[in-house]
């Protein structure tokens, strides 16, 4: 065993794991960010407040229970060098373990407590095979290994492959997403109250096209988190 280990660390001195965030090598037991920029997030502590301001940018157009985000994003900070990893550097594992520090957050929240189900924004099944993955499903199941209510990542799909909405202005984010959600099977989900998470919430675009279909099943209630949140 200690001869494993011993080829582990020289393993490790060669080929250092390096932190999302600020690309500093991770010494021993730190995965995917160092301790120094966990500690350092710009958490928004929106769990606490109802009002807050991701909740006023999508309760305007979506009768929903709860909303919050987990970080800032903000142009050439940590968190757009995290995001950027996520999705684009195979950071499955980073979203993960985002969606369990901020589930410990969240168990703060009665509301976010009584949720039954987690869903995350699908990706349509283009990009998935071009991605490998969905950055979102990750940052699902992370919320769900810490907070105990079930990932549903298949009955919410997408059915229509669309640009990127990067680039898009406010209207054409909207006019981009409409009809483009659809739930298979329905009545898994009627009653339900749904936590419906994604990466980033800039305009809302998404997943107000998300909830709208999510809201045509009987009795469902949503509420929503997101890894970041654009100001």
């Amino acid at each position: 065993m200690q001869f494993v280990q011993l080829l582990r660390d020289a393993f490790a001195l060669l080929f250092p794991e390096l932190c999302a965030a600020c690309n500093r090598a991770l010494v021993h037991q730190e995965k995917r960010l160092c301790t120094h920029c966990i500690y350092n997030l710009p958490v928004t502590d929106f769990h606490l407040d109802k009002g807050n301001l991701a909740a006023r940018r999508l309760m305007a157009h979506a009768p929903l229970e709860e909303v919050s985000a987990y970080l800032y994003f903000s142009s050439g900070s940590a968190v757009q060098k995290i995001i950027h990893q996520i999705k684009y550097k195979n950071g499955s594992a980073t979203a993960e373990l985002l969606g369990e520090l901020y589930a410990q957050q969240l168990k703060d929240s009665s509301t976010f407590e009584s949720c039954d189900v987690i869903i995350p924004v699908p990706l349509h099944k283009k990009r998935l095979r071009t991605r490998g993955y969905n950055q979102s499903d990750h940052f699902a199941k992370g919320l769900s290994h810490i907070m105990n209510i079930p990932a549903d990542c298949k009955n919410l799909i997408r059915i229509t492959h669309n640009e990127s909405q990067t680039s898009r202005s406010r209207f054409e984010r909207f006019e981009n997403v409409k009809g483009i959600f659809k739930v298979n099977d329905p009545a898994a989900l009627t009653g339900k109250h749904i936590l419906l998470v994604d990466d980033v919430l800039t305009t809302g675009a998404t997943l107000e096209a998300c909830a709208a279909v999510l809201l045509k099943i009987p009795g469902v209630k949503i509420s929503i988190a997101t890894l970041a949140f654009t100001k």
